[in-house]
């Protein structure tokens, strides 16, 4: 049987922007829809930062096999545009701050009664409702309000952000779950509705190690853990200094540490009172983890490495970007793909991490220029002519 992509009937208007709404149009494009990309006519935020450093990777990293158009929807030319898409699309998924696509008059309550089978989605920093629904909200700001920012960090140091932009990806992913968990829906019923996705939210579960101290402490605040467990309740867990950068390692129950305790050409320490169970080791995390570094560090992290999974005990060596860029595995699978792309040239692009049984995964097709299938929506897929296409480039519509 011949097998298609999940989405493939599927249209999506994405109005989504930067990383959190753009990153779910992305898992939507890679799962066979078609995604219209609507612009701005002087482009989103993410492609103006394209001039800044090597900013334009990053959007090209998520808006491979996208369309591109271009639209103003203060206009009222523009906004009719819009909903002539909406009558022919399954999705429109937006990132703007709550509210404006109301302002526009284009928000859900408008679009239902375009297409009363449409999915609506809205990605936000805190929400559609609460208290802090129209606070301004970047990942930077939500790992500030959500927690994030204190737990990430040493004890006697500031507090820092997690090196990622957790909070867009993470919302961006529970905004593609919400998205799909509605489709299904619809397809039973017919009848679409809107979904709300905040940024907030979607990280808080990832707390939980924190959180676990947190509660067993009574309520106290737990410190920054550095490198150690979040919730301080795993021993060996850290980052060790080897003689050609780090290591890192964890034990999770005796298993591990037993297998560990042999790679070290030490078995006795398993039977050291001080370490014979999780609990002693936690109690005694510091000459746990003293023990451990002055083994890593007579080792090359490849080395130790290797060693360590030959006695099959959970490690990983610290690399850099340069080394995950050309990871030999994620190449393999295709999760990491060079491509020749007509503005940035040579470069490393992401395909999606969901892979489905019967088909491989779709071909990365550049990002496009900004405007690029104007032409192409509103000729072949709406219907207007070239002089009508000309006329909205002169009216300020495209």
């Amino acid at each position: 049987m011949t097998r298609h992509y999940p989405l493939d009937s599927v249209t999506v208007v994405d109005l989504g922007q930067i990383y959190n709404g753009a990153y779910a149009t992305f898992l939507m494009a890679m799962a066979g829809a078609r995604v219209i990309k609507i612009e701005p006519r002087e482009g989103e935020h993410l492609r103006k930062r394209g001039n800044v450093g090597g900013a334009g990777l990053l959007f090209a990293m998520l808006n491979s096999n996208k369309l591109s158009v271009t639209l103003n929807l203060k206009s009222e030319r523009g906004r009719e545009l819009l909903f002539e898409m909406v009558k022919r699309a399954d999705i429109v998924l937006e990132n703007f701050a709550p509210g404006a696509m109301e302002r526009l008059g284009c928000g859900w309550s408008r679009l239902k009664e375009v297409n009363p089978r449409l999915i609506y989605a809205q990605g936000s920093g805190y929400g559609q409702s609460g208290p802090y629904r129209d606070y301004p909200a970047m990942d930077l700001t939500v790992q500030a309000m959500a927690g994030v920012m204190s737990v990430t960090g040493y004890p006697d140091r500031p507090p820092v952000k997690a090196g990622p932009a957790i909070c867009d990806f993470f919302g961006g992913v529970h905004l593609f779950g919400a998205v799909m968990t509605a489709l299904y829906e619809r397809e039973k019923t017919g009848v679409g509705r809107a979904v709300d996705v905040s940024m907030q939210e979607a990280v808080y579960a990832s707390l939980s190690s924190n959180l676990g101290l947190y509660y067993g402490s009574g309520g106290g605040v737990p410190m920054r853990t550095g490198n150690r467990h979040g919730g301080m309740a795993e021993s060996p867990y850290n980052v060790y200094s080897t003689q050609d950068g780090y290591i890192a390692i964890i034990c999770v129950g005796e298993t591990h540490w037993k297998s560990l305790t042999t790679a070290m050409g030490r078995p006795e320490l398993a039977q050291d009172p001080r370490f014979a169970t999780l609990k002693d080791r936690v109690a005694h995390m510091n000459e746990v983890d003293e023990l451990v570094g002055s083994f890593t560090h007579q080792f090359v992290k490849q080395e130790l490495f290797e060693l360590l999974m030959k006695h099959r005990v959970p490690c990983a060596p610290v690399r850099d970007l340069d080394e995950v860029v050309n990871d030999p595995h994620m190449h393999a699978r295709g999760a990491l793909q060079w491509i020749d792309h007509p503005e940035l040239g040579r470069i490393p692009v992401q395909s999606s991490p969901l892979r489905f049984e019967g088909v491989d995964p779709l071909p990365i097709i550049p990002s496009r220029q900004l405007g690029e299938d104007n032409a192409r929506v509103y000729g072949e897929w709406l219907g207007l002519s070239k002089d009508a296409i000309e006329a909205l480039k002169s009216e300020g519509v495209i």
